[in-house]
């Protein structure tokens, strides 16, 4: 089965998504094509949920890959980066 493909008797995704590796990004792509999946298929609770789970596979890649940054770090940067974008600046 290629990956995209929709699957004959489907679970909660109704396309074949490659499991991920914990701790890894991997596992980050496997929860936004599952995020995907759910807007594919209106689930919005669903859609909700694979980005509650996204935040999760983060916090294993940090902790696997980068042990002493924490996600509240990495949510620092993304306040950052948005006021520079919504500014207009990056200097």
């Amino acid at each position: 089965m290629k990956r995209g493909e929709i699957v004959e008797n489907p679970g909660y995704h109704v396309r074949e998504i490659p499991k991920g590796v914990i701790g890894e990004s991997s596992k980050i792509l496997e929860e936004v094509l599952e995020l995907q999946d759910a807007e594919d298929q209106n689930a919005s609770i669903m859609a909700l949920v694979e980005l509650s789970d996204m935040v999760g596979a983060i916090e294993l890649y940090l902790e696997h890959r980068h042990p002493t940054v924490a996600i509240e770090d990495l949510l620092i940067m993304s306040h950052i980066t948005q006021r520079a974008f919504k500014n207009g600046r990056r200097t």
